[in-house]
């Protein structure tokens, strides 16, 4: 079987990605750098230096300094030459970052509403949060790639619809429903995907990692060569809904009882201190009983979850979402009870680590699939 010839287009797209993403990485270089090191030649290095400077996406202005001769033009990367923005809805709020090509937060803007997706004020509210970080931003409409919307629900697979919100109240709206007031390219993404994409984005040490979601419900992705696993149905990583008490366990959302999501949400620990997990941890730091035992048998759960999780995809896991955010002076104690389940003699301390991203993950993860769309096809 032959192989398929590759049309100059293609070649042409190939190395003009090959060369901007050198420079990303180097951030400023002299076209000389470029052409030896990419092994490309110095009129193909030239024309897509003109193309991406035509495109804004690069700087000439500065120069490279040489011990002798005259000072080389420096190709320097921009990393504010487009952005996107990312929305995440939760119950109590509604949060909105721009986001540029570094994969930065660049601004924030969160408020407090509570979720109604039948009243129009609210939908409004969604659009304002969009404006406002537009403008901080200092976005222009041609730099905008696009609006992620990050949802608590699992989405249709054309993306248009919710296929399942009982988290919240988001069973069967459209996007365009969601979206009525945001008069931009935009898309829906599961909240967790988005978390976790937005962890193992700029870290090249998580090619194949497990992120579990402990927020105001229990949710994980599942990412394998760079890439999120959503499984055939859309439904791969929903760690939430794994049968963990066998008998006479809560009831969860779902309508079924004992899964997970009943014992690991954040709410278990928050609902302690009147809806604050900041409470609840300033508690167990100050030695409260009650907030000690909460959180040993909290543990004792989110151990045999992880051990299930390192077993069934031997890769890192990650833990995120808002009790991941507390996690870390507690990290040794939970690779601990992680290690006596391990039948092999994997140690916890080699793959399990708390999140890097504790503020908005899922926001800024929903933006990154726009960012990445761009880099893809620039």
């Amino acid at each position: 079987m032959g192989t398929e010839k590759i049309s100059a287009n293609e070649i042409k797209t190939k190395n003009r990605q090959i060369i901007y993403n050198y420079i990303r990485e180097r951030g400023s270089v002299s076209k000389q750098e470029i052409v030896v090191d990419m092994q490309l030649s110095l009129p193909t290095v030239t024309s897509n230096l003109e193309f991406l400077k035509k495109q804004g996406l690069i700087d000439t202005s500065g120069k490279i300094k040489n011990t002798g001769g005259r000072n080389a033009t420096a190709f320097s990367y921009i990393n504010n030459a487009r952005m996107a923005i990312g929305v995440d809805i939760t119950a109590n709020h509604i949060t909105a970052v721009a986001v540029n090509l570094s994969g930065d937060i660049v601004c924030m803007e969160r408020r407090r509403s509570d979720f109604d997706l039948e009243n129009d004020a609210y939908l409004r509210e969604i659009g304002e949060v969009v404006e406002c970080v537009k403008k901080e931003a200092e976005i222009k409409d041609e730099n905008l790639l696009g609006v992620g919307i990050s949802v608590q629900s699992l989405i249709s697979d054309d993306g248009e619809y919710i296929k399942y919100g009982m988290a919240l109240n988001f069973a069967k709206k459209r996007r365009e429903e969601i979206a009525a007031y945001v008069p931009y390219r935009n898309r829906l993404v599961h909240d967790s995907y988005a978390a976790g994409y937005r962890e193992t984005w700029t870290n090249r040490e998580f090619q194949n990692a497990f992120y579990i979601s402990l927020s105001n419900s229990v949710g994980g992705s599942v990412i394998i060569d760079d890439a999120i696993y959503e499984g055939n149905t859309h439904k791969g990583g929903e760690i939430g809904h794994l049968a963990v008490v066998p008998e006479g366990g809560e009831l969860c959302y779902c309508g079924r009882r004992g899964c997970f999501d009943t014992v690991c949400r954040a709410g278990k620990l928050a609902a302690y201190t009147k809806g604050s997990l900041e409470d609840f941890f300033r508690a167990l730091d100050d030695g409260d009983e009650t907030a000690y035992k909460l959180w040993d048998e909290y543990l004792n759960h989110l151990a045999c979850a992880i051990h299930n999780v390192r077993m069934l995809f031997d890769g890192m896991v990650i833990i995120g979402g808002y009790v991941g955010a507390h996690v870390g002076k507690y990290m040794d104690d939970i690779r601990e009870r992680v290690d006596a389940r391990n039948p092999f003699g994997d140690r916890a301390q080699d793959y399990l680590v708390e999140c890097r991203y504790k503020v908005e993950a899922s926001a800024a993860g929903a933006a990154l699939f726009y960012i990445d769309e761009y880099l893809n096809n620039i």
